[in-house]
């Protein structure tokens, strides 16, 4: 099964596959993602963008990232306001859940 929730603002669709959403179950009980997260080692302020600053270097990092699920599994559970997690933007998480909760 693939979801197509909109992404942010530039009309392009995001795939979240089945695996993809199962791969979410990982969730804040299992941080051992944290270890092997690449952001850990960048400039966090490239995660912490100014408003209407570009988010374009962090979510490319996050591309390139093995731990991406777990990191996105544990800002939607924990409901991250700010931030790139996971390789989305608050208002990208915030749809995503949306479309999670209209799932189950």
């Amino acid at each position: 099964m693939t979801i197509l929730p909109p992404a942010a603002s530039t009309g392009r669709q995001l795939a979240v596959t089945a695996a993809f959403l199962e791969a979410l179950n990982v969730g804040s009980s299992d941080a051992s993602w944290r270890v092997d997260a690449l952001c850990a080692q960048t400039d966090p302020e490239a995660f912490y963008p100014e408003k209407g600053g570009t988010t374009s270097q962090a979510k490319s990092i996050c591309r390139c990232c093995t731990v991406r699920a777990g990191c996105l599994a544990e800002a939607l559970e924990r409901d991250e306001r700010f931030g790139i997690w996971g390789g989305m933007s608050e208002r990208e998480r915030r749809r995503t859940a949306t479309t999670l909760r209209a799932m189950r």
